[in-house]
């Protein structure tokens, strides 16, 4: 995927004991606001991946995001395929996100991208930088379970790693289970939670 990808952040290389948690598809007024909830009760800072639309709809999810010290990131408007639309809907799209969205990193829907459209990304008109991940939660699946999915973090996951999670109805009940034990247990291990910047 790497290799497919060129020019894109997947993990934060250091000698320190880091994780970054990222939230894509929020905000939502419930599921973020729980994210943020259990964040808070470990000083952890985190960064989402938000969706143009759902910004617009939840204004003040959006803004105690900011307030309480964590990133952002532009995940579209619409959050549609970016192979199934031609370059310039896709890239009009995430022009439509970045006036609700004040940020200069992105993350692609699915984690779907051309390479040509990593190159506009890049360009002058957009100055975005791409970010990827080193784990996939795979909370956004419904044929694995909660237990599958904190194994997923819990055994993949190491110092710079950048962790996808998901703050939307769809994931809220595995969001719910999964977070708190992520964050006490490598909490316990002496790691930090730290947003991307």
């Amino acid at each position: 995927m790497r290799w497919i990808y060129p020019g894109c952040i997947w993990e934060i290389p250091g000698e320190d004991k880091r994780l970054y948690l990222t939230f894509d598809d929020g905000p939502h007024p419930e599921v973020t606001g729980f994210v943020l909830d259990e964040l808070k009760k470990f000083g952890a800072k985190a960064s989402f991946f938000c969706i143009g639309k759902n910004v617009k709809a939840y204004p003040e999810v959006y803004k105690r995001i900011i307030a309480e010290g964590h990133t952002v990131g532009n995940h579209t408007y619409s959050h549609e395929r970016s192979l199934q639309k031609n370059d310039r809907a896709f890239m009009e799209d995430i022009e439509k996100a970045k006036g609700f969205i004040d940020s200069n990193l992105f993350r692609p829907p699915y984690g779907k991208i051309s390479r040509f459209q990593l190159r506009l990304l890049r360009s002058e008109r957009f100055r975005l930088r791409t970010v990827m991940w080193t784990v996939l939660s795979g909370d956004f699946d419904s044929t694995i379970t909660s237990k599958q999915c904190l194994n997923n973090i819990l055994l993949y996951a190491t110092a710079g790693s950048i962790i996808v999670m998901h703050d939307s109805e769809k994931c809220r009940q595995k969001i719910q289970e999964v977070l708190p034990h992520v964050l006490k247990k490598f909490a316990e291990s002496g790691y930090s939670f730290e947003r991307l910047t």
